[in-house]
C-alpha cells in the first residue's frame, strides 16, 4: 500500500516546498494526513492507489476518524486531502478530485485566548536575575528580550526563533520578518523592545560562541544554536506556574494579546493584519468578537445617534 503512494506524496511534498514555499512544519502536517488515510487502507486491505481512491472511500475513512477527533481537527484533515487530490488534477495524474462532495464539518470560530496587560507585566517581573549565577543572568536577559519581542511585534515562534541580527533596523525603527511561505514583512518595534535585544546582545550574546550556520541568529541557547519551538513553550509555562496564572497560555497567546490590545486601544484592522502578516483580513477579524464593551464603546462615542 505504502508503495502505491510513495512516490505521489514524493512530489506533492516537493510542490508544497518549492512551488508553495511552505515550511517543514507545515509539509510534514499535510503528509501526516495523507499517510494517516494510508494507514486506514492498509487496516483494512484496501490496495487502492491515490489515482483510484473514490470519495466513498474518503467518506468511509472521514467517518472513522470522526470517531477520535473533533470536528476542527476533521476540518484540518479533509481540507490537507483536498490540497493533495488538486494537486493530483493539476499534475494530471487524476481527472476528478475525490473531496469534491466530501462536507466539511460545521465548527464555531474559536477565539484566542488573551492576556491582560497585568498578566504580561507579572510574566515579564517573574523572569528573576540572580546577582550570584552567571548563567542565570544570561538566560534571564535573553528571556526578557523573548518576551518583550513575542508581545511587541506580536510574532508567530516559528518567526521569534528564526529572527536574525541582520533583520533588525532599530535606526528605522522596524525589524524584518520572514513569515508563512518565506513571506517577508517589515514589523515596528519601539524603543523600549530595541533596549532589551540589545541589552541581551551585550550581557548575555556576546558571550556565546554560536555554532556554524547560527552566526547571524538572534536567540541562541546555551550550545549557540536557534533556539527551538519547545524551548519557547517551556519559558512561558514555567513563567505561568511561578506566578500561578490560572490559564493555559502558549507563545501565540502572546500574539493574540498582541492584537487586540492594538484594537481596543484603536488601531484599525488593516494595520493589525499587515503586522500580524495575515494574508485575508478575514483571519484578523477574528479579533473584533474578543471584547464585546470595547466595541459598545465604540459606538456610545462615535456613533452619530449616540445621543
Amino acid at each position: 500500500m505504502v508503495n502505491l503512494w510513495k512516490s505521489y506524496i514524493k512530489e506533492y511534498q516537493n510542490y508544497l516546498r518549492i512551488e508553495r514555499g511552505l515550511s517543514a512544519n507545515s509539509i510534514e502536517n499535510y503528509s501526516y494526513d495523507l499517510q494517516r488515510l494510508c494507514r486506514y487502507l492498509d487496516e483494512n486491505n484496501l490496495e487502492i492507489s491515490p489515482l483510484k481512491i473514490t470519495d466513498e472511500h474518503i467518506q468511509q475513512f472521514i467517518y472513522e476518524i470522526s470517531k477520535e477527533v473533533n470536528p476542527r481537527s476533521q476540518s484540518r484533515i479533509i481540507s490537507g486531502l483536498k490540497s493533495f487530490f488538486n494537486f493530483l488534477l493539476f499534475e494530471d495524474y487524476r481527472q476528478t478530485n475525490p473531496m469534491e462532495l466530501i462536507e466539511v464539518p460545521k465548527i464555531g470560530r474559536k477565539l484566542p485566548d488573551v492576556l491582560s496587560i497585568d498578566d504580561i507585566d507579572r510574566l515579564i517581573s517573574a523572569i528573576k536575575f540572580d546577582s550570584d549565577n552567571e548563567e542565570n543572568i544570561l538566560l534571564a536577559h535573553r528571556n526578557k528580550a523573548i518576551l518583550e519581542t513575542l508581545y511587541s511585534c506580536g510574532l508567530r515562534v516559528s518567526e521569534l526563533i528564526s529572527l536574525k541580527i541582520s533583520d533588525l533596523f532599530f535606526e528605522e525603527g522596524f525589524i524584518k520578518i520572514t513569515g508563512k511561505g518565506n513571506k517577508q514583512r517589515f514589523v515596528p518595534i519601539g524603543r523600549s523592545t530595541q533596549k532589551h535585544i540589545e541589552l541581551y546582545r551585550v550581557e548575555c550574546r556576546n558571550k556565546i560562541t554560536p555554532k556554524k550556520g547560527f552566526e547571524d541568529t538572534l536567540f541562541l541557547n546555551r550550545r549557540g544554536r536557534q533556539l527551538t519551538r519547545a524551548m519557547i513553550f517551556t519559558i512561558i509555562k514555567d513563567l505561568a506556574k511561578e506566578i500561578q496564572l490560572n490559564k493555559v497560555i502558549s507563545p501565540h497567546t502572546f500574539r493574540h494579546s498582541f492584537a487586540t490590545h492594538l484594537l481596543e486601544n484603536g488601531a484599525d484592522l488593516r494595520s493589525i493584519q499587515l503586522m500580524l502578516g495575515h494574508e485575508s483580513i478575514t483571519t484578523t477579524e477574528i479579533y473584533m468578537h474578543l471584547d464585546r464593551k470595547h466595541l459598545s464603546e465604540v459606538i456610545h462615542k462615535f456613533h452619530p445617534r449616540r445621543k
